[in-house]
C-alpha cells in the first residue's frame, strides 16, 4: 500500500510540473483533454477484448492520467481538487453498499443492482428519474442495456428470460411486413424496436452486445482480409472475381477458424 501511494505522488508531482513547464500540458483545458479521454477509453477496450495484459496496463494508465489531469486544471480554478474526487468517490461507495459498510442485507448481485439505483434516487442532487442518469452521449447499444439494466431494477422486466425471444419474433414480424410495404420511416422504426429487443436478450443471458458485435466485426475482417489476399495471390481482384468464387474462399477462412 505504501508503495502505490508513493507511486501515486510521484504522479501528481510530475503532473505540476508538467502543467508548470510544459507549453502543451499548460495550454490544455477540459474541453481539448476530452476527445483524447474518449479515444483512450475504446484502446483500453480494444485491450480488454484482445486480452492484452500488458496493454491493458498501458492504457489504464493512461486513462489514470486523464483524471489527474482533469483533477489538475480543475484545482487551478479552485473548483476541486484530486482529494475531492477521491473523498467523494469513497463517500459513494460506503453509500450505495450498504450490505458491506451497513445493516443491509443483498446476498446476490441483483440484489445489489436493485438497491444501488434505489439509493442513487435518494442521493441529494441526484436522478431525478429512474433513466435520467443514462448518458445521452453513451454509444446505442451501450445505451440501450443501460436503459433496460434501470428498468429491470425497479422491477420493470419479463417474469422469465424465455419470454424475450416472443418479443424478438413479434418484432422480426412487423419489420418484414414494412419492408414488404417499403415505407423508409416505418422499416427504420421496426428495425431499432428488432435491435433494442435483441440488446434485451442479449442482457437476460449475459451476453454483453457491444462485445459480441465487436469480436464478429473483428472476425468479418479477418476473413475478409484471408479472402483479398487470396484473390492478390492469384493476380485477380475482387471486382473480377464472381460472388461464388469469392464465397468458395470465405468457406476456406471459415474452416480454419481464420
Amino acid at each position: 500500500m505504501n508503495e502505490t501511494l508513493q507511486s501515486f505522488e510521484r504522479l501528481l508531482s510530475i503532473m505540476n510540473e508538467l502543467r508548470e513547464k510544459c507549453p502543451w500540458d499548460r495550454e490544455q483545458t477540459l474541453g481539448s483533454i476530452r476527445p483524447l479521454t474518449i479515444e483512450e477509453t475504446y484502446e483500453l477496450s480494444e485491450a480488454i477484448l484482445e486480452g492484452d495484459m500488458q496493454n491493458i496496463r498501458k492504457e489504464l494508465g493512461d486513462i489514470l492520467l486523464h483524471i489527474v489531469f482533469y483533477a489538475k486544471i480543475a484545482s487551478e480554478t479552485g473548483d476541486f481538487a484530486m482529494k475531492d474526487v477521491i473523498d467523494g468517490l469513497c463517500d459513494k461507495l460506503i453509500y450505495r453498499h450498504p450490505h458491506v459498510f451497513g445493516e443491509r442485507q443483498a446476498d446476490t448481485s441483483g440484489q445489489v443492482i436493485k438497491n444501488w439505483e434505489q439509493l442513487k434516487l435518494k442521493e441529494k442532487g441526484g436522478n431525478k428519474t429512474v433513466l435520467s442518469g443514462v448518458p445521452a452521449s453513451l454509444p446505442t447499444l451501450i445505451k440501450a442495456r443501460r436503459v433496460q439494466e434501470k428498468a429491470r431494477a425497479v422491477g420493470f422486466d419479463w417474469e422469465q428470460r424465455e419470454q424475450v425471444w416472443d418479443k424478438v419474433q413479434e418484432e422480426l414480424d412487423e419489420l418484414r411486413a414494412e419492408v414488404e410495404k417499403m415505407d423508409a420511416q416505418k422499416m427504420e422504426n421496426e428495425l431499432g424496436d428488432l435491435l433494442f429487443a435483441m440488446v434485451n436478450a442479449a442482457r437476460l443471458y449475459d451476453i454483453d452486445p457491444e462485445t459480441a458485435l465487436e469480436r464478429t466485426n473483428k472476425k468479418f475482417i479477418r476473413r475478409f482480409e484471408y479472402l483479398e489476399q487470396q484473390t492478390i495471390g492469384k493476380g485477380r481482384p475482387l471486382t473480377q472475381m464472381t460472388l461464388e468464387e469469392m464465397n468458395k474462399i470465405w468457406e476456406e477462412a471459415k474452416a480454419g477458424e481464420i
